[in-house]
């Protein structure tokens, strides 16, 4: 049986918060950007799986809890270009640049499929394998093009990426704040063994191969 991609939904937490905004509470939409033009509009980063939601939702917060309506969107040179309630040129909305744009969760819509899942719920994570043994806790979720990756923090190594299907990850235990993985053959230094070095008669390939 082919392996089926689980889904995840932005949008997703950011590495930082201000102090006015509860990261339990609430999930980022979108990072306000550079000034783009000269009334008021700005380019996001953005966080969420539909554009639409900046505009759907009602106001969002701001991360020292100022609130702020985005009232238009468009599309330039391929990105998010959006325009704010009370920000009437560039001046005014440079002063936003590098703020992040907040919903409280209570106003995120319901997920209809067991299987989907917002990013915001997996981070933080224990993740452990198909044995029970700890490997970390999920640091970030990415998508490079190919499918969302899963980020293991480990304490004692670096961090790795899994890819977010069935295959890889058969249980996602939001209850118990676990995350149970199976880990491909080979991903964190397994390998298969290089091939052994030919026999040229004096026995020292084999010995070294035993030895290694």
């Amino acid at each position: 049986m082919a392996d089926r991609p689980r889904k995840t939904r932005a949008p997703r937490a950011p590495v930082s918060t201000g102090p006015a905004v509860d990261p339990a509470a609430h999930v980022v939409l979108a990072e306000i950007g550079a000034a783009h033009g000269v009334r008021g509009a700005a380019k996001l980063r953005l966080f969420a799986e539909d554009p639409a939601s900046l505009t759907d939702c009602g106001p969002l917060v701001l991360s020292d809890g100022r609130t702020l309506a985005v009232t238009g969107l468009e599309t330039a040179g391929g990105k998010i270009v959006a325009r704010f309630e009370g920000v009437p040129d560039r001046t005014a909305v440079e002063t936003l640049r590098g703020e992040t744009l907040w919903l409280p969760r209570e106003r995120l819509p319901a997920l209809d499929d067991d299987d989907t899942f917002y990013h915001v719920d997996l981070l933080g994570l224990e993740v452990v394998d198909t044995d029970g043994e700890k490997l970390g806790t999920v640091k970030t979720i990415q998508d490079f093009g190919a499918g969302d990756l899963v980020e293991i923090d480990r304490a004692d190594a670096a961090s790795f990426f899994l890819p977010f299907t069935q295959a890889c990850v058969p249980e996602v235990d939001l209850a118990g704040r676990r995350l149970v993985v199976a880990i491909p053959p080979g991903l964190l230094g397994g390998g298969v063994p290089e091939e052994a070095p030919p026999d040229d008669g004096t026995g020292e390939g084999a010995d070294d191969e035993d030895r290694s």
